[in-house]
């Protein structure tokens, strides 16, 4: 059968059925290597700096933290907000790009799910700790109780983040966990040792790779693609409310949800783009994560960087166009304040940097895509920095005008937190198989005259 010479292999290197599932199998079988080892260390160091930060401010109390009268939200929300976005694009990956068919995602959708679950994981963890008391954090679920008018409001953004957010982290699993189970049964079933294969069979949940149980398995899919593509718009949406619903100069505008999901996605492909880049070569994956999922990444981080870029624009334009005089001098104030630099910083690396990947040597060059992936997450950080710091530090009244600078607890606790996430991954990667066996197997043939020996296995 002949094959259109524009249709390029999705898999590298002639591989088999058989040698798809031995090679992905070999990381979560074999023996770690040095650089699993190094990069976990690495790893694991920062973690336990943010333990031991986040154990001294709950002994000692937020106090720990540089906040002021004046600002009373800063590094936490910042950090919360980015890590939410973080984990905008493993859902979009799994469940929206399979609604649209996109064969290209077989390879890098079971990392983005994974960083997903983590990067919700990280975030969940800054309200808890801004709670002062985080033994008293089932507060914040409506439940019958005796506290009589102590009660949650249903009416404050802050509450749809609890409800938005913790729905959003369920189906992610659930999503990630049923993607997982044919894979797991083929570790299952090459596993040695007792202890093993029990928790390999105990997680494949008696799979047995029938006919019944893929029709099954194929139509669960679907339903939960279609449970969590709307889940991937209205959660950033809720978050975007947080600001949004105020009245703080910067704030309170109606361009904040689509503003905060373009961004988020935006953020997450270029989290996506760095770990995978770390991941194929340290679990010498490459002919399966190639150039080509590489590329369309960075197209995709060209199209949300633009939208990020177009609605800067849009939020000077329409603080100029307003007439009104405090959200004209917010924005100004901004770009010329004392924290000029973090609002150029963002600008820099959300806007100016990414134009890089219009260019095609570019956007196929490794070692360019990991330090461009690496700018534009710094620059989504500052993103949040500058909204919620810079717009917080001169509101209405002169009289209340403040700066902030973190404490080395607060930078310890940001540290610690790309611990937990980066920690979370490495053992993800050690465990379980980073690429979708199963749905590799379905494209293999993408761009081959045919598939050559070994069989489904």
């Amino acid at each position: 059968m002949e094959v259109s010479p524009l249709r390029e292999q999705l898999i590298e290197g002639n591989k088999t059925f058989h040698d798809i599932t031995e090679e992905i199998c070999r990381p979560v079988l074999g023996k770690p290597t040095k650089a699993w080892w190094a990069i976990f260390l690495v790893a694991a160091s920062a973690l336990g700096l943010g333990v031991v930060c986040i154990g001294y401010q709950i002994a000692v109390g937020i106090g720990t933290w540089g906040l002021n009268r004046t600002i009373g939200w800063a590094f936490d929300i910042t950090n919360f907000v980015f890590w939410v976005g973080i984990g905008h694009a493993g859902t979009l990956i799994s469940a929206i790009l399979l609604l649209f068919r996109q064969k290209w995602r077989t390879s890098i959708n079971r990392s983005a799910e994974a960083m997903t679950i983590f990067a919700v994981m990280c975030a969940g963890l800054f309200p808890f700790i801004h709670m002062g008391r985080p033994w008293l954090a089932f507060f914040v679920f409506p439940y019958p109780n005796q506290r009589g008018s102590l009660w949650v409001n249903f009416r404050s953004p802050l509450l749809w983040d609890v409800f938005a957010i913790g729905t959003y982290f369920t189906i992610s699993l659930v999503f990630w966990y049923v993607g997982l189970i044919p894979d797991i049964a083929s570790v299952r079933d090459r596993a040695k040792g007792k202890i093993r294969k029990f928790i390999y069979g105990l997680l494949s949940l008696g799979w047995d790779g029938s006919n019944r149980t893929w029709l099954r398995y194929e139509s669960l899919c679907l339903v939960l693609a279609g449970l969590s593509t709307p889940l991937v718009l209205s959660v950033h949406s809720v978050v975007s409310f947080d600001f949004a619903t105020s009245v703080i100069p910067g704030w309170h505008t109606t361009i904040f949800p689509p503003y905060f999901v373009a961004g988020a996605i935006f953020s997450g492909f270029a989290m996506v783009l760095t770990l995978l880049i770390i991941t194929r070569k340290a679990l010498n994956i490459e002919h399966y994560i190639t150039i080509n999922h590489l590329e369309a990444m960075c197209k995709v981080i060209i199209l949300t960087g633009s939208m990020v870029g177009l609605a800067y624009g849009t939020e000077f334009f329409i603080a100029w166009y307003s007439g009104n005089e405090y959200e004209r001098f917010a924005f100004i104030n901004r770009a010329t304040g004392n924290y000029a630099w973090a609002y150029w910083t963002m600008v820099s690396c959300n806007v100016i940097f990414p134009q890089l990947f219009w260019i095609k040597a570019v956007r196929r060059n490794v070692p360019a895509m990991f330090v461009l992936s690496i700018i534009v997450n710094i620059g989504m950080w500052f993103e949040r920095f500058v909204i919620i710091m810079i717009s917080l530090s001169k509101d209405f009244l002169p009289s209340s005008w403040a700066n902030y600078s973190p404490t080395f607890i607060e930078v310890g606790t940001l540290i610690g937190s790309f611990g937990l996430f980066f920690t979370c991954f490495i053992l993800f990667a050690r465990v379980l198989p980073v690429v979708a066996m199963a749905e590799v197997k379905a494209v293999l043939g993408f761009g081959r005259k045919s598939v050559q020996g070994g069989a489904h296995d």
